[in-house]
């Protein structure tokens, strides 16, 4: 077994016990066609936030998962290149809190495009003099992400904690003194008829820090983890079914082109990664199997699409 991933065997049996209906006969399944694209979750759920919608419930003291070690993701990265991977998303927790993170982007900008997933507080500029001049070396882009949640600190705060706006929007600035557009991306914990005046108010906040033309993207909340709680949970019937598959894309869902890694093993998609039985193998060369859409959560992706990919989600635009 790989070193920093302790995978599950019956992988299947686990699937079918925990699975809400007590049945997966009736439940749709989705195959992996073609992995395109590779997730490491490098911090685990470990993150120096605590924020009260997180779908995974990270915090400072979640050690559900844990960090992924250097090694472990070069030997992936050429795995993953001999089984095409097309491009690479690296989340956490805060990825910023691993001493290794530049090494390991920088390895991954030798491959494919790269997308780092931030809420943009341990940024220093160092660190980011570093991955600049690394993406100018390489033929391909690194792209950062930014996690606020509100416009301004009123909206923000009460999700995230108390002085994240402002040290997010700190961060925001650093990224574009380093020559990076950052994803703005905002989970919606508004009334949905609040987001085109949600969007301008962003636009508004960004161009004041200097951001002429910010890119935006407005997410969906998960009913689950930390949200659960927060928001309320999904209804019965929040669920897919076999019917609403019928004429569906499939290619929508990020769980038909991409898996992620944890020091667990490999996952179907960064949604369920604290769910035992989202994982699928021990390796990306096994990782090639269907995946039943089982989980509520799957229900806000079958709506939506890939949510957690940069191409879709409930809204996205630059002004």
């Amino acid at each position: 077994m790989r070193a920093g991933l302790s995978g599950r065997n019956s992988v299947h049996e686990s699937r079918r016990d925990s699975s809400p209906a007590g049945s997966l006969s009736s439940v749709p399944e989705v195959a992996l066609d073609h992995l395109d694209a590779l997730w490491f979750q490098v911090t685990g759920t470990v993150c120096n936030l605590r924020c009260t919608h997180c779908f995974i419930s990270c915090a400072p003291d979640n050690h559900t998962l844990e960090f992924l070690d250097l090694d472990t993701v070069l030997e992936l990265l050429d795995e993953s290149v001999r089984l095409g991977v097309k491009e690479y998303y690296v989340t956490g927790g805060e990825p910023f809190m691993h001493s290794q993170l530049p090494e390991m982007l920088e390895a991954m900008l030798a491959l494919g495009p790269v997308t780092v997933l931030t809420n943009a507080i341990l940024l220093r500029d160092r660190v980011l003099e570093r991955l600049a001049r690394a993406e100018r070396q390489s033929r391909y882009s690194l792209e950062v992400r930014v996690s606020i949640d509100g416009p301004d600190a009123d909206t923000n705060d009460p999700i995230r904690g108390e002085g994240t706006f402002q040290a997010a929007m700190n961060g925001v600035h650093a990224l574009l003194d380093h020559g990076f557009l950052p994803i703005i991306t905002a989970t919606r914990v508004w009334s949905p008829e609040g987001d085109e005046t949600t969007r301008q108010a962003f636009e508004a906040a960004l161009r004041d820090i200097g951001y002429d033309k910010p890119r935006i993207k407005i997410l969906p909340s998960l009913r689950i983890g930390r949200e659960a709680a927060r928001a309320g949970g999904y209804g019965d019937d929040d669920r897919v079914t076999d019917e609403m598959m019928e004429g569906y894309d499939v290619t929508q869902l990020l769980c038909s082109g991409a898996r992620v890694v944890t020091n667990r093993g490999v996952h179907v998609c960064p949604i369920l990664v604290d769910r035992e039985d989202s994982i699928v193998s021990e390796t990306l060369e096994e990782a090639a199997t269907s995946f039943p859409l089982s989980h509520q959560a799957c229900y806000t992706c079958w709506l939506y699409g890939a949510i957690c990919s940069n191409y879709a989600g409930i809204g996205e635009g630059s002004a």
